[in-house]
Parts: structure tokens; sequence; C-alpha cells
């Protein structure tokens, strides 16, 4: 099945287009011959990021290897150059993927435009009935989720942005399902064959077998009601009710809204009879919203990323592979106001030679990150499959911690992240991320602890982060001898939301050492958080711990 339509697009240029892509299930994946102009190195990059995806985030070089198929010395000079370009960290023997990478999938959400469109109408209908609520688009003959307002409970629906389920064990499924032709029925039936127990979908638990003529009748029942029920269809004790959000120019489904529940709290039925009203009012909200939206204007694209390859290229020799490297740029180069861009437009956007932006296209449509249409390319929802899922619940407290441990060790200096603690009088700052280090005399301060506000360098870079001089100093005010300087972090908007510090003994430096030694790499360890949280939070929320 295709993408969901665009809600605006370039203007098409003349520019030669690539083969279509074989029908084939986005969840097994295209494993039809490349086309002989596909990048090789850019299908195994490509076959590296969703293998770390799928196991959540992190794997040793040898796991990888067993896992793509690759040999080690690829995949060695493959995270090699992911690191480079900050998409993945080596820790050790591990590659872990980093929050830069949600930049893919930022790009793909962003030209789709809905969930900038449509994410308030679900976070308020989860508000008002206290249920998770979520978006979902197309993928094949699978469900891909675009955004997740969830509960928080002990008992809660644990599917992410990026997550790919299977349509037939969906709410939304026969509600897409019901637009599909004679061939994606064909290939939906060969991937039930291919895959009987859903091993192609690590978000869902396995399966038994059966089921098929049920979905092609829930299917019909979707299409005659307008509205679909998942009745522990996932596993057991799990329940929803779909409607679908219908483009305003085409009428089909741009996506999915659901109310998800637990059979604890509401029956299927009880879904049906008490919540669906509600979900179609929404529902009706976030239609007229797509109706009443105005084309985007169009944001800057990144401009001469092919500079920047080349110059990795010199610095690191044959362990970083250029053609990956660029290749990846080219998924930037979509976004807001750029939903559909010519051949030229990806070339001018990225620095890349035609010839080159060319090809990395054709290896996406191969790969079914991109697709194809009178002259224009446009990403489709498997590149959320390039690291968003484990990414995407990721909270500020394991963002941070990397950075923290980097900084500790640049200057053998404990750090900690803290965050304010709401309603206390007087106010508290509770630590959320430390990083120790192995001097005899040091701060041993654990996550959790809460101390007040006004007697820590962190509490008061978050009580007056704006004042001069931008930083904050604690001089043996919270114990003898203990001396720290913090600066804040602060969110998208600009708000500080933490702040960071480093600690050391008053015998080892002054208050003039502290801002001479540690402020510049403190500040630099802030900026490096700051980036990674407004990369992973443009479509997510990231929990403070």
């Amino acid at each position: 099945m295709t993408a969901a339509t665009p809600l605006s697009s370039s203007s098409p240029s003349p520019s030669p287009s690539p083969s279509p892509l074989p029908p084939s299930s986005s969840s097994v994946g295209n494993e039809a011959q490349p086309p002989a102009e596909a990048v090789a190195p850019l299908i195994r990059g490509v076959a590296v990021l969703e293998a770390l995806t799928g196991a959540g985030g992190t794997l040793s070089a040898s796991a990888l290897e067993r896992r793509t198929g690759l040999a080690r010395s690829t995949v060695d000079r493959i995270t090699a150059t992911l690191a480079r370009t900050g998409y993945v960290r080596l820790d050790g023997r591990d590659a872990v993927l980093t929050p830069r990478v949600m930049e893919l999938g930022n790009a793909y959400l962003a030209a789709l435009r809905l969930p900038a469109l449509l994410d308030a109408h679900a976070d308020a209908l989860a508000d008002e009935l206290d249920e998770s609520v979520s978006l979902a688009v197309a993928d094949g003959d699978g469900i891909r989720f675009i955004h997740q307002a969830t509960r928080r409970r002990a008992l809660s629906v644990s599917f992410r942005i990026g997550d790919l389920l299977p349509a037939e064990r969906t709410a939304p499924g026969p509600l897409f399902a019901a637009q599909w032709t004679e061939p994606e029925w064909t290939a939906w039936r060969a991937r039930r064959t291919a895959d009987p127990t859903d091993a192609g979908f690590p978000a869902v638990p396995p399966r038994g077998a059966g089921g098929q003529d049920d979905f092609v009748s829930r299917a019909e029942r979707a299409r005659q009601d307008g509205w679909a029920l998942d009745d522990q269809l996932i596993e057991p004790g799990l329940v929803a009710v779909s409607v679908p959000v219908r483009d305003p120019a085409s009428g089909r489904p741009a996506c999915v809204a659901s109310v998800v529940s637990h059979t604890s709290r509401h029956t299927a039925a009880d879904l049906r009879d008490t919540l669906l009203p509600r979900l179609r009012t929404a529902v009706t909200a976030m239609e007229r919203e797509l109706r009443e939206a105005r084309p985007p204007e169009p944001g800057p694209p990144p401009a001469d990323l092919a500079t920047w390859t080349t110059a990795s290229k010199h610095a690191l020799g044959r362990d970083f592979v250029e053609s990956l490297a660029r290749g990846l740029t080219v998924l930037t180069a979509f976004g807001e106001g750029r939903s559909a861009l010519t051949l030229t437009d990806v070339a001018k956007a990225t620095g890349l030679a035609r010839a080159t932006a060319r090809r990395a296209l054709i290896t996406y449509e191969h790969l079914g990150l991109v697709t194809a249409q009178d002259r224009t390319f446009a990403l489709t929802p498997r590149v959320l499959s390039l690291g968003y899922p484990p990414l995407s619940r990721k909270t500020l407290a394991r963002l941070a911690a990397p950075h923290l441990r980097t900084l500790a060790d640049h200057l053998n200096e404990p750090t900690a992240l803290a965050v304010p603690v709401p309603g206390t009088a007087p106010e508290e700052i509770q630590y959320i991320a430390v990083a120790a280090t192995s001097r005899v005399l040091t701060v041993d301060i654990t996550v959790g602890t809460r101390l007040p506000a006004t007697h820590t360098a962190l509490g008061r870079a978050l009580l007056t982060p704006d004042a001069p001089p931008g930083y904050a100093l604690a001089d043996e005010e919270l114990e003898s001898g203990l001396r720290s300087i913090a600066v804040p972090v602060r969110d998208r908007a600009g708000r500080p939301i933490a702040a960071l510090n480093v600690a050391t003994h008053a015998a080892r430096r002054t208050l003039d050492d502290c801002v001479a030694d540690f402020l510049p790499a403190l500040r630099t360890t802030a900026n490096a958080i700051q980036t990674d949280l407004h990369t992973a939070t443009r479509f997510t929320r990231i929990p403070l711990s």
C-alpha cells in the first residue's frame, strides 16, 4: 500500500525517474535484486540501522555481523561512518543509536505534516478519556505509528512512534485494508504464508496461524461501518477502537486515530458504545484541521552536506564510507514544505551531484524508503524504521548519560543533571543522572537525591537561568569543601528544564579555577544535551526520568 498522500508538494520538473518498486511487504522487506545503479554501501548501512532498531538500539559488532550477514570488516567501516555522522556512538564493542538518527524520521514526519496538525487533537482526546490515543499510517500491509499520547500507568500501552504492526492484528488495519487492491491482498497473503508467526514485527508478540478469512471480513465491515475494533488481537487484555481521518482532497484515510485500553477498564463492546462517539467527534475536528490548514512555508533545506562528508573522508580515510554518508543526507533534504522533491531539488539541498543523488534515490526506492511519482520523490513511513522506535521513549536522564560520562572522564571530576521538583516550598531539585569518578575524595550524590535549590549551583542555574553571567556557583554551602558550577539545559522553546554541574573539592580549585577550567566544557556538554533533546522532542515527548 502506498504512503499517505502528502498534503502539499513541490512543482515537478523533468528528471530521470528510477524504476518503480516491485510489490513487496514493508514488514518482510524488499528481497528483489537491487537495480544496477543502486549504492551497495547505502543498502548495507540501512541494514545496520534497521538491525540496531530491531535490537532496541544497541548491538555488538559481532551481533551486527550475525544479524546482517555482512563481513566484520564491513560492519566496522559502516559503524565508524555512522559514528562520524553522529547517528551512532561506539561504546566499547557496542554500536549504540543516538538521538541524532531521529533526524531521518523527523524528516518524514515533518514532510507528512499530520503529527504537527493533529497531535494536539489526539492529546486532548487522551486527556478527556484518560486513555491512550494513537495516530497510525499505512505501511505496506502493516500500520506504523506516527503519534502516541499514552497514559503513564503501571499497566500501560508500550507502543512507540515508528513501531510497525501487522494490519490484521490491529484496529486501524481493516480500515486501510478496505482500500486495498487485489495485488495488495495477494502481497498480504504471501507475507502471511512466509511469516506465519509475525517474526517480522518485533513490536508484537508471536501469533498462531489462521485468521486470514476473518481479516477479509473485518476489512469489509470496516468499509461499511467506517470504524473498526481490535478485541485482543495483539495480545490478551488489549482492546482498541479506530476511525479513519480522511484526506480532504482524496477522501482516502490519511491516517487512523485509535483509542487504546485494556479489558480491566473497557471491553471492546464498551469502547464501541461509550468511546467511539467521542473519538468520532475528535476525528471530525482533525479533518477540519486538515481542510483549513494553510500550505506550509518551506523551511531552509540542509545546505552543502556533501562538503562535510568530503572533509570526513579526508579525516578518517578508508574507514569512512563516503557513499553511505552522502546517501543518508538525501533523506534529510525532505521536510515541512518539502514533502515531494524533484531530483534537482534533492541535489541542490544536499550539494550532491545529480548522478549521486539519483543513485541514492534509486537505492531508497528499492528499499521502500522512497516512492517516485510524476518525476518527484517522497519519503515513506518506513524511514521511521531507521532508529526511531527505541529512541522515541528515551528519557532525558538516559539521553544525557553518555554526555555526562564523557564530561566526567574529560575533567576527572563528577558531573550531575538535576531537574526542579514541582510544588515544593522552598524549591527543591532532584538528581536524575550522575557520572562519578574514581578519585579517592569525590562527591557521592546518587540519582533521586533531593536538595534545596537555593543552596546548590544546580538549583541556582534553574532559578535564575537568564541572569548574568549565565552560570551559577556554589561555594561550600551544601557541605564544607564542596564547590560546584552549573549551567541550565533548555528545551525547544528555550525554557530551562534541567541543570548540569561539575563538582570538586575546594582544595583542588578556586572559584576562578572552576570558571576557567570547567565552564567551557560544561557549556559544550549542555549544548550537546540540548541538541539531542531538541531532535528527540520534535515529534515525541521525552520524560525527565
